[in-house]
C-alpha cells in the first residue's frame, strides 16, 4: 500500500486501442489496485491533426468493457490549454525558454555545415540556432518555444529497467514545447498535466522511456515533483517492431474481454486466471509484483 498513490492511463484518440494499449492500460490499472491507490484516465488530444473523431468514446467504451475503470472523471487535454499557456509564461520569465524561428530543413542544414548528421530513424539533435547567446531568431518570425536544455546527464530510476541515464543536451538539444503550428508539444502537456493531477506513478510503455529525462527537466524547471516511472514489455508485430496505430495494429477483438486481457496479462509475466472479468483482474492485482514486472 502507498498512501496518495495515483496513477493514470493516457492514451492518444488516434484509433481504437490495440493490443499493446491495452497492455499499458492494464498494467497501469494492476499497478494502482496492488498500491491501494487511485486510477486515472486522461485523453491526451493536443495533437489534434492526428485524431480521430469518436476515437476518444471508443477507447472510454474499450476499457469499461474490460473492467477497468477510472475512479475520477475523464479528462481532455485540448480543454487544459491555460494550464500550458501558464506554464510556458513562467520558463520564458525564468529564462529557461525562448522563441526559435528554425524550419527542420534549417536544422538539418546547421548540423552538416557542423559537420554533425542526423542518425537514422532518430530526430535532429537541435543544434541551439535560435538561443539568446547566438543572437536569437535574428528578426525572423518565431516558429516554436524550446527549453533551454543545460549541459549534463540526467540520471533516473525506472522500476523495471532499474537505473537509466541520458545526455538530453547532446542526445536530443532543446526541445519543443509548443510547436510551429500553435499546438502544445507532448513534453509540456503531459508534465503539467501529472502535476496538476498529482500523479505520483507513472506507469507506461517502454517506447515512451526515452521522454522520461525531458519531463524531468521540466518537472525541475516548474518546480514540479518527479513521479515514480515504471515502463512496460513492448508487444511487437510480426515484423519485430512496436505495435502502433502506425504500423498497422489491428483494434482490439473484445467480443471476448477476458481473452483479450489474458493476452495482456501474459505479456506482463502474469499466470492465467480463471472466472469472468472481475475474478481475474482480482487474482492479477493478488499477483502485481509492486516493484513492477520483471521484479522481485
Amino acid at each position: 500500500m502507498v498512501e496518495g498513490y495515483r496513477g493514470r492511463f493516457a492514451p492518444s484518440p488516434t484509433g481504437p486501442l490495440h493490443a499493446g494499449s491495452l497492455v499499458a492500460a492494464l498494467a497501469s490499472w494492476l499497478d494502482a489496485r496492488a498500491h491501494g491507490g487511485r486510477w486515472l484516465v486522461r485523453i491526451e488530444d493536443v495533437d489534434t491533426p492526428r485524431c480521430v473523431p469518436g476515437a476518444d468514446r471508443l477507447i472510454l467504451q474499450q476499457l469499461d468493457r474490460c473492467g477497468l475503470v477510472p475512479d475520477e472523471p475523464v479528462c481532455w487535454q485540448s480543454a487544459r490549454g491555460d494550464l500550458y499557456r501558464t506554464a510556458l509564461e513562467r520558463l520564458v520569465a525564468q529564462g529557461d525558454a525562448y522563441p526559435c524561428a528554425c524550419s527542420r530543413k534549417d536544422i538539418e542544414t546547421a548540423l552538416a555545415a557542423s559537420g554533425r548528421s542526423r542518425e537514422r530513424q532518430h530526430a535532429a539533435v537541435y543544434p541551439g540556432t535560435c538561443r539568446p547567446e547566438n543572437g536569437g531568431a535574428k528578426g525572423r518570425e518565431a516558429r516554436a518555444w524550446r527549453l533551454r536544455v543545460g549541459p549534463g546527464v540526467q540520471p533516473w530510476t525506472d522500476r523495471r529497467l532499474g537505473p537509466q541515464a541520458q545526455d538530453v543536451a547532446t542526445e536530443v538539444g532543446d526541445f519543443v514545447l509548443r510547436r510551429s503550428d500553435g499546438l502544445w508539444a507532448y513534453q509540456l502537456a503531459v508534465v503539467v498535466d501529472d502535476a496538476a493531477q498529482g500523479i505520483t506513478h507513472v506507469v507506461r510503455g517502454e517506447d515512451l522511456a526515452d521522454n522520461t529525462p525531458r519531463q524531468i527537466l521540466l518537472q525541475r524547471a516548474l518546480d514540479l515533483p518527479t513521479p515514480a516511472y515504471l515502463h512496460t514489455p513492448l508487444v511487437l508485430g510480426p515484423n519485430g517492431e512496436k505495435l502502433s496505430k502506425q504500423n498497422g495494429a489491428q483494434a482490439l477483438d473484445l467480443s471476448d474481454p477476458l481473452a483479450a486481457l489474458q493476452r495482456a496479462a501474459a505479456t506482463l509475466g502474469l499466470p492465467a486466471a480463471a472466472g469472468e472479468v472481475p475474478q481475474a483482474l482480482a487474482a492479477w492485482t493478488a499477483a502485481w509484483p509492486v516493484r513492477g514486472p520483471g521484479q522481485a
